[in-house]
């Protein structure tokens, strides 16, 4: 999940706050061409911090093209995704992507809700 942020160094800044909630993002994609992908990352990424709501962790796509996920941490579920909303519903590639808002650490028993772009 990291292994971009670290490779492409969009990785969060030394300042951030601890991020328990989680904004994850899975998408049909269809592609081999990861640029757009990169692209909006870099939309994401810059509101994120520009709205001091979190942070991008970084994507995971598949081999073959076909499907990915986005990683978004920060301290509000609700803040986060109101931040990169307008964004993912912007490219055309999200129309129909599951968005899990997830309110605390990855454990069971934590509050998650999920919302279906474009719906």
């Amino acid at each position: 999940m990291a292994l971009f942020s670290k490779l492409f160094g969009s990785g969060p800044a030394a300042s951030e706050p601890p991020s328990e909630h989680a904004v994850i993002v899975s998408f049909a994609y269809g592609s081999t061409n990861l640029q757009p992908i990169f692209d909006l990352e870099h939309k994401l990424e810059r509101a994120i911090n520009a709205a001091r709501a979190g942070q991008f962790d970084g994507n995971e796509v598949a081999v073959d093209g076909s499907d990915g996920s986005l990683y978004m941490y920060g301290p509000n579920a609700d803040r986060l995704f109101a931040t990169v909303k307008p964004i993912l519903e912007a490219c055309s590639f999200m129309r129909g992507a599951r968005v899990t808002l997830r309110y605390g650490p990855p454990e069971e028993g934590v509050r998650a809700q999920e919302v279906v772009l474009g719906a």
